[in-house]
């Protein structure tokens, strides 16, 4: 992988400990960084009507998420148990899982001292870990973070009654799955929210209709989210359909501008281009965008705010070019924009 050449400090007290509703404002009201090469605008994000034209499009992912977090015991011969916090991510074809094992009870920390062999008991369901997914490797360059796991007993019975949606240990309390969904959400499968569409709200995306805006949807149903370890993306699954296809590349030919909401849809529509055109596509995509195999029909990038070193960064380098997003940064940074999914948002448009 490359290392990302945007550079700023560890968020620290600016990460978004709650949902802005928690914090008495509503969703479309956290704030927006609009980046241009020649400005960078503060506002708010119901204000963003203003800053799309007529004949953009603006492609959003439609998945859902899914309750992805069980309290669970990690046990292993001759040393017996010990308690964790179970993150479940993509199933994969052959019928196991990726898992990631946490420190309990509030899923702080990685656990990197699991092996193969391990057995992680969830209520009556029992996973086995079999090797490190997709390869070895971690945050801090020991033991391994994400497992492929073989399954026995009913998961997903368990997860039904005692799942939650998966969180981490920079908010405040637990919240519920219906604060993880974003409006456009119809397809249940994501293991974490696809939350750069969050800030939408349907009186939002009928005022950008009512503007001339065109509004494509894709699939991505993300894992678990790696690239915020500085490790690469997982592969993920996605669908493109031809109704978004023939949407994309007709606006594109008009010369409307294309808006990614997020890095999940860029990677999707991106994994979708062929000889530089999107086509209809599905499947499992391992693509990954960055300056040196840049996007091909991504223009613009609605995106939240991600941790230094994360793999993600080379996405927003690659649509809005290493110094957009280097000013961007400086400019949420020194402005105290709030990170991570219930956090701030920003419009690059180079």
């Amino acid at each position: 992988m490359s290392t990302p050449a945007v550079v700023f400090p560890e968020p620290g007290e600016h990460t978004a400990a709650s949902p802005p509703e928690a914090r008495g404002i509503a969703r479309d009201q956290v704030r927006l960084l609009v980046a241009r090469p020649d400005s960078i605008t503060h506002t708010r994000f119901r204000t963003i009507t203003a800053h799309l034209r007529p004949g953009d499009v603006l492609v959003v992912n439609d998945s859902a998420t899914v309750a992805g977090e069980l309290d669970a015991r990690l046990w292993r011969e001759g040393t017996g148990h010990w308690q964790v916090v179970l993150h479940l991510g993509s199933r994969l074809d052959d019928g196991t899982r990726v898992i990631e094992l946490r420190t309990a009870p509030d899923a702080r920390y990685p656990v990197l001292e699991a092996a193969a062999g391990d057995v992680v008991e969830a209520g009556p369901a029992r996973l086995r870990l079999l090797a490190a997914y997709p390869e070895s490797g971690s945050p801090t360059g020991r033991g391994n973070r994400l497992w492929r796991a073989s399954v026995e007993g009913d998961l997903e019975q368990v997860v039904a009654r005692r799942g939650r949606p998966i969180a981490y240990g920079y908010l405040n309390r637990r919240y519920p799955l219906s604060d993880y969904q974003t409006v456009f959400g119809t397809r249940p499968g994501s293991a974490e929210m696809p939350s750069a569409g969050r800030p939408f709200t349907e009186g939002l995306v009928a005022d950008l209709v009512a503007r001339g805006v065109l509004v494509a949807r894709v699939t991505l149903h993300t894992g678990l989210s790696s690239q915020e370890a500085g490790e690469p993306p997982q592969a993920e699954w996605f669908e493109v359909t031809e109704e978004t296809a023939r949407l994309v590349e007709g606006a594109r030919a008009a010369g409307g501008r294309v808006v990614a909401v997020g890095t999940t849809a860029t990677r999707a529509l991106e994994s979708a281009v062929v000889e530089g055109r999107l086509v209809a596509r599905s499947g499992w995509t391992d693509r990954v965008i960055t300056p040196s195999d840049p996007p091909h029909v991504v223009t613009g990038l609605i995106t939240g705010w991600h941790d230094p070193g994360a793999s993600h960064l080379l996405l927003v380098e690659a649509v809005a070019g290493r110094a957009l997003a280097q000013a961007a940064y400086d400019a949420a940074t020194a402005e105290g924009y709030l990170w991570h999914e219930f956090g701030d948002s920003a419009l690059l448009l180079p």
